[in-house]
Order: C-alpha cells, then structure tokens, then sequence
C-alpha cells in the first residue's frame, strides 16, 4: 500500500468547534492520522497521512467542508511521509 501525506490550507469562513469534529470524524472514518488547527491569521491548515486513496479521499472532503462552512481558497501541497502520528489531532483554537 503506497503511503501519501498532503498539507491543506484553507481560507474561508469555518465555524471552529463543527469544522473541527467535521474533520476528526471523517479522519477516523478514512483511517488517516495527522491534525487539523487554526492559524493565527484564521486560515485552517490540515496535516493528513496515510494510504494513498484514503489520503485522497479525505483531501476531497476536507475541500467541501462540513455544511455551512464556505471555503474560498484551498492550497493543497504534498509533503514528505512522517508516519509519526497516531491518531488525527485537533488542537484547540
């Protein structure tokens, strides 16, 4: 199974408690590992790794979005597998 890890940067309007558990429930649904937190200038950046596929579909949801969530902007990057996490985290905002 070919690993992947992608950063996503999102800017928009997310609603941080729903958007947080929106991600943590998806993650445990696709089985990826990594973390999602609120940067200071108030775009969301989202650490995902795992199975290629999984990664992907995951990637796919964190684009749309819970409901209500409008996203204008996202800037997705591939970066080095790490394999150090082992769950998906969400730090508090």
């Amino acid at each position: 199974m070919m690993k992947k890890a992608v950063k996503l940067t999102l800017t928009g309007a997310m609603q941080g408690i729903f958007f947080k558990n929106f991600m943590k429930e998806n993650a445990q649904k696709f089985n990826v590992t990594g973390f999602v937190r609120k940067l200071e200038d108030g775009r969301m950046e989202i650490f995902i790794e795992g199975d290629r596929e999984k990664v992907d579909a995951m990637s796919s949801i964190c684009k749309e979005g819970p409901p209500h969530s409008q996203i204008r902007n996202v800037e997705e990057k591939e970066e080095k597998f790490q394999g150090v996490f082992s769950e998906f985290k969400v730090f508090s905002f």
